[in-house]
């Protein structure tokens, strides 16, 4: 949403010339905040995606939640932040918080703070959740690539908050908008997060079993190609091909071939670090129960 600001015109020359001087400044030093305030977002991100240990992440995240979250009262229109909020809050919430009322507040931050970044980012994604479907994909068209990053934490953090909310039927049913969503991140940029938006897409194919709707095939092209535009770093791209589509087709030897090219990959990564540990941890747990799923 935007806002219009007033400025006041001096009726002598002279005054308007030193507020236009103290306008500069102040826009200037502004400027600086925020580029500041981004870029220390920014690595508070990297920070955490680079970390080898997941334990260090779970124990030390609320310090960077809170600190996020005064960022971001400092300077409640910045995008960048309130993306990176989004992303905190939701990864945060989705991966290391079991007890399912907290996860359902800290995905409702990670949402509101994804819903005011689009609207920030972009005036065609102002309102976007509230529209019905056919409206929806209108608006969604109005995106541009340069609205990427921000409508996929925007996605990210509405299937994390589905994701929390498995009985609640009114969030299940959302689930199509976060599909259209992600469509249209790999449309503008499907390489973007290395793929991510196939890993989503391929997850939400599998969600119904075939009989029910369920799109397996579907699935394995988007994990496929999540691969492909990793170049097969992305360690969890191959954790959820096997757990979602292996075990749904009963392929029993893609599963553990899957898994067992996890475990006997290098974790660090640029970006991935975090990522990569927790998918071998996975990969560990799906080979162990294998022979009981199949």
């Amino acid at each position: 949403m935007e806002e219009t600001h007033r400025y006041s015109r001096p009726a002598r020359r002279a005054a308007g010339v030193a507020l236009g001087a103290v306008w500069l400044l102040l826009s200037g030093c502004g400027y600086f905040m925020s580029s500041a305030t981004d870029d220390l977002a920014q690595r508070l991100t990297d920070a955490v995606l680079n970390q080898d240990d997941p334990k260090t992440v779970q124990d030390g995240a609320p310090a960077y939640l809170l600190l996020i979250d005064g960022l971001i009262e400092g300077d409640p229109d910045d995008a960048a932040l309130l993306r990176a909020g989004a992303n905190l809050y939701g990864s945060y919430a989705t991966v290391f918080v079991e007890d399912r009322p907290r996860a359902q507040r800290l995905t409702d931050k990670a949402r509101g703070y994804a819903v005011r970044a689009l609207c920030r980012s972009a005036a065609a994604g102002c309102g976007l959740h509230e529209r019905n479907f056919d409206e929806y994909a209108a608006q969604l068209r109005g995106l541009t690539r340069a609205d990427t990053a921000t409508l996929y934490a925007y996605a990210a953090a509405w299937a994390g908050w589905i994701q929390v909310r498995p009985d609640d039927w009114n969030a299940v049913a959302d689930i199509p908008k976060v599909k259209a969503a992600m469509q249209r991140v790999v449309e503008l940029d499907e390489g973007h997060d290395r793929g991510g938006a196939h890993l989503y897409l391929g997850v939400l194919a599998t969600l119904l079993p075939p009989s029910l709707g369920g799109q397996p095939e579907q699935a394995r092209k988007h994990f496929e190609r999540a691969l492909e535009l990793s170049q097969g770093r992305h360690l969890m791209a191959r954790v959820l091909y096997a757990e979602r589509y292996a075990r749904m087709v009963f392929d029993r030897a893609l599963h553990d071939r899957l898994l067992k090219e996890v475990l006997a990959a290098p974790p660090r990564e640029p970006g991935l670090t975090l990522m990569n540990t927790l998918a071998q941890q996975k990969a560990q747990k799906l080979l162990a129960s294998a022979g009981k799923f199949f």
